[in-house]
């Protein structure tokens, strides 16, 4: 169960499967996943990032250019959260049709 824990400490929240979903398709600056991502907040995103970046699941680098460029992007331990993300959505498509009757 400390796994389970783990792996729910990690992208728990609204906001955090949508990143790390929208980062599975590459580097993105910080507008990029603004715009991916409807009705977060840039307070709320920063938040975000910043706890995807302490649990090891998302990287920032800063480039050194005018204006300075920074972009995000997955660990491979943030790009192994395809699988989880694949099996949520795999059940989630069986429940709906279970519980609701539709596809």
């Amino acid at each position: 169960m400390l796994a389970v824990n783990d792996t729910l400490n990690v992208i728990s929240g609204k906001w955090k499967l949508p990143i790390i979903g929208s980062l599975l398709y590459g580097k993105k600056r910080f507008r990029e996943l603004e715009k991916e991502i409807p009705k977060i907040t840039p307070r709320m995103l920063s938040k975000e990032l910043k706890d995807l970046e302490v649990n090891g699941i998302v990287t920032r680098t800063v480039y050194d250019s005018f204006p300075v460029t920074i972009e995000y992007e997955l660990t491979p331990s943030g790009k192994n959260l395809q699988l989880v993300l694949d099996s949520m959505i795999g059940w989630g498509l069986q429940h709906r049709k279970i519980a609701f009757g539709k596809k």
